[in-house]
């Protein structure tokens, strides 16, 4: 796994969006923890990223790339536009979705809803600049501590991923769930 630090990351940002354009698995930082992801429209990647986790079933989310592209994808109900307006922040939206081949489907398997999120930290920017939804899940294995530094990764998760883009220790806690399919209903985590 090749380790990236801020430095490096200025200098290497066109070979970054294209390594992750083109399906790269890596660990990333947020505006709360550390995530692990790749291009949402790229099964093998998302497949990749199940196997390192153990996570078989559950959906996973991913950061948008605009709020035009959750509004694009995705059945805004007129409550949920306020929402979108916290936009980039700590939370991810639960939503219907309108455009079901806008990930793979191995991203929310079965389901005709998505998590979407767009931190407020500079990974967004990544993203919108790749122009692709990038799976958001915390980096650990299914039902195991999240990394909060490189101290504590798991190594067949280390093992797995292409590259890590890494800003030192993190405390934050995950983002707050907010489904708006219906009722509004937020999950602290």
């Amino acid at each position: 796994m090749r380790i990236l630090n801020a430095d490096e990351l200025k200098i290497e940002i066109d070979a970054i969006i294209e390594s992750v354009t083109d399906g790269a698995v890596f660990i990333y930082p947020t505006d709360t923890i550390y995530g692990i992801g790749c291009n949402a429209q790229i099964s093998k990647s998302v497949k990749r990223i199940r196997q390192m986790k153990g996570r078989t079933a559950n959906p996973f989310s991913v950061i948008a790339p605009s709020v035009d592209w959750i509004k694009e994808n995705c059945l805004i109900a007129e409550e949920a536009e306020e929402w979108l307006d916290m936009l980039p922040g700590p939370y991810t939206f639960i939503l219907k979705l309108k455009n079901a081949k806008c990930v793979a489907k191995d991203v929310n398997p079965g389901l005709s809803t998505l998590g979407v999120r767009i931190p407020n930290h500079w990974i967004s920017k990544i993203v919108a600049e790749a122009e692709v939804p990038v799976v958001t899940t915390s980096v650990n294995r299914s039902n195991e501590d999240y990394m909060t530094s490189l101290e504590d990764l798991d190594s067949a998760i280390k093992k797995g991923v292409d590259f890590a883009l890494y800003e030192g220790a993190k405390e934050g806690k995950p983002s707050k769930i907010v489904n708006l399919t219906g009722a509004v209903e937020v999950i602290e985590r």
